[in-house]
């Protein structure tokens, strides 16, 4: 369980294709402090450490991440949104977020408006049900506000501090970002289906 508030931005060091999927290698500040079998978001997928050599950790990408996730799209030097599970007593300045990503979704724009950066994501329809104005959404790995709502969009305002501290500072229209939706408007979903069914 996290909160998508990103702790750190990594860089990845390597992402090599093996049978099984990739490895992707990422440096952080906090590797020496990481145990094997430990669980870190990657840019909002909940990810296993199985590995820690040289001031990186290993995470092992099934085909399976590879192809619901962004992670494929890293290459060596990208910053990747980090951010170590939650912790009983912690602070939930964010929302729930499972680490299970939804879908990816592309970046329709990113631009700077006075202080801050207009972001707008389109919006896979099949999950358009579980996004409403002002709910919370996981892009990246990030808790953020959807400010504004259309059929086939979103979008989102981002602060200065977001910006610099996440890997948003490289985001271009064009680019894919992770989204998780927020768990309970899929349970209540789910159970809505149920009944009508």
């Amino acid at each position: 369980m996290f909160t998508g508030i990103i702790e750190e931005c990594g860089k990845v060091v390597a992402l090599k294709a093996v049978e099984t999927g990739a490895e992707l290698w990422v440096e952080s500040s906090f590797t020496d402090e990481v145990t094997l079998g430990e669980s870190i978001a990657n840019n909002g997928a909940c990810l296993t450490v199985t590995e820690v050599k040289d001031g990186a950790m290993r995470f092992d990408l099934l085909h399976e991440t590879l192809k619901l996730t962004n992670l494929g799209d890293l290459t060596s030097g990208d910053p990747v949104n980090l951010e170590r599970s939650l912790r009983i007593g912690d602070r939930l300045s964010g929302h729930f977020v499972q680490g299970h990503v939804d879908a990816c979704a592309e970046i329709l724009a990113y631009r700077e408006v006075g202080q801050d950066h207009e972001f707008t994501v389109s919006l896979p329809p099949e999950f358009a049900r579980l996004v409403v104005h002002k709910g919370s959404i996981c892009v990246n790995g990030i808790s953020l506000t959807v400010a504004d709502l259309q059929k086939d969009q979103f979008t989102l305002w981002i602060i200065p501090h977001t910006h610099e501290v996440t890997s948003l500072k490289i985001a271009r229209a064009g680019s894919r970002v992770n989204l998780e939706f927020d768990m309970l408007a899929k349970h209540i979903a789910r159970i809505t289906a149920l009944s009508t069914s």
